[in-house]
């Protein structure tokens, strides 16, 4: 194929990846990414806690389980069947009293997994832990800076070697953050899905009211 061909079917690829990830769904939410095999996430804040919910719908489990996150104190993964589907629940609950732990600003800057930088963030990376859940088999990440946290969760996304399409997340009419959908790297490995939310100085104000 010649370098005129490779590049029309390549802008072809990513004119079809763009429009299949900027459809929306009913309600009031707009904007958001449908992820392949993915019902969700959605973003909920209750009292105290930040929740993050999706179904992954290609997942099935036997039964359900609950991950400590590490260096979270307060804060876990649940996992179970879906009722709804033949999918798996996650839930990410996450305390805000965690979210405004100092010490987790100290963590090792990491970028996504694999080595690339991470879309959106200036620096390319941000204070995180890693952990692995053996039924997504790979590296779970949560991401912690002065104006963001960030979860990775890994999946396989066919939208091409090295392609990362971002836009914005919104909370019913909110705008959140970003939401990323990373395609594999060049040994074929770490794509997924990240979702970066925003904790600029007037979103912190409103968490703080919670605590």
């Amino acid at each position: 194929m010649n370098p005129v061909s490779s590049a029309k079917t390549l802008l072809v690829s990513l004119a079809f990846v763009l429009t299949a990830a900027f459809s929306t769904s009913c309600g009031e939410t707009q904007g958001n990414l449908q992820i392949p095999g993915v019902d969700g996430p959605t973003l909920t804040l209750k009292d105290d806690t930040m929740l993050i919910t999706m179904v992954l719908e290609n997942v099935q489990l036997e039964g359900g389980l609950r991950y400590s996150i590490p260096e979270y104190q307060n804060s876990y993964i649940e996992v179970s069947p879906d009722l709804q589907s033949s999918g798996t629940l996650m839930s990410i609950s996450v305390k805000i009293a965690d979210i405004f732990d100092d010490s987790l600003q100290l963590l090792p800057p990491q970028e996504l997994p694999g080595g690339r930088s991470l879309p959106g963030v200036a620096s390319g990376a941000l204070p995180a832990v890693a952990f692995t859940l053996d039924f997504l088999g790979g590296d779970t990440t949560f991401y912690l800076g002065p104006k963001f946290f960030g979860i990775f969760i890994p999946m396989k996304m066919d939208i091409g070697t090295n392609n990362i399409v971002t836009a914005r997340f919104y909370s019913g009419k909110i705008r959140a953050g970003n939401l990323s959908i990373v395609g594999e790297d060049d040994n074929g490995e770490n794509s997924g899905f990240l979702l970066l939310l925003d904790l600029s100085s007037s979103v912190k104000r409103q968490l703080k009211k919670r605590m």
